[in-house]
């Protein structure tokens, strides 16, 4: 794949060696505000930028005619925006929280949990996640992806950070920010007799950047809007 790299920090490097080390190569590299009339050949755009500027960078790189897989979190708010766009204007645009294989598998566990521990309302449930001191936006998008499956099935309404907010119905989200932590999400169930917990540490960031790359091959072709899932096959297959 010819690649272009919306975003060149920390995560676009690591990419950018991945996928030179499987043959791929990274044509344009575009970081900042930084947009770009000129993609060369590119055939694809990879998207870890910051949420500030990632709806302008997703947007240019689909009007170009670039399939879009786009890893930035603390943006959804435009989402619907850049699905719109993205389908008038015959596009392929391609979003996940988190890429990582074992995160999939794991928001497949946190859904079948929360269904099963949905009838059980002795249970205070709340999300744990902790990660590196640069990450921008809080709660992490891979939190509100498990937070909008509790809230689905069980008993809680919407989520808060601020614990003192936190109701009978209310989900408390923890995040927090501390040294150079890649990833690490837990939900925890707690009853006065006892306590039901899962987790999922990234030891490195090379699972997100792996998956990414899986995403960009997955999407060549395709038009439409699509999730990881739709990557990784019917998720009941998981």
């Amino acid at each position: 794949m010819k690649i272009v790299l919306l975003g060149y920090g920390k995560m676009g490097k690591r990419i950018e060696e991945l996928a030179t080390s499987q043959g791929h190569e990274v044509v344009v590299k575009i970081n900042s505000k930084q947009t770009s009339n000129d993609y060369l050949d590119a055939e694809v755009a990879i998207d870890f930028s910051a949420p500030e500027v990632a709806p302008a960078l997703i947007k240019a790189a689909l009007t170009a005619g670039l399939p879009v897989v786009s890893g930035t979190t603390g943006w959804l708010e435009k989402y619907s925006e850049i699905t719109t766009f993205c389908n008038a204007n015959n596009g392929t645009f391609l979003y996940a929280s988190n890429f990582s294989l074992g995160v999939n598998i794991f928001f497949r566990l946190n859904e079948y949990l929360a269904q099963m521990m949905g009838r059980f309302k002795q249970y205070d449930i709340s999300i744990t996640e902790t990660h590196h001191l640069e990450k921008k936006d809080a709660p992490s998008g891979t939190a509100l992806s498990l937070a909008k499956d509790v809230l689905s099935t069980t008993k809680y309404l919407n989520w808060t950070l601020d614990s003192s907010q936190k109701s009978e119905d209310t989900l408390l989200i923890r995040s927090i920010r501390e040294g150079s932590v890649p990833g690490t999400h837990e939900i925890a169930y707690n009853s006065p007799i006892d306590a039901i917990s899962i987790k999922h540490q990234a030891h490195n960031r090379d699972g997100f950047v792996q998956g990414a790359l899986i995403a960009a091959e997955w999407i060549l072709g395709k038009k439409g809007v699509f999730s990881m899932q739709d990557v990784l096959g019917n998720q009941n297959n998981l």
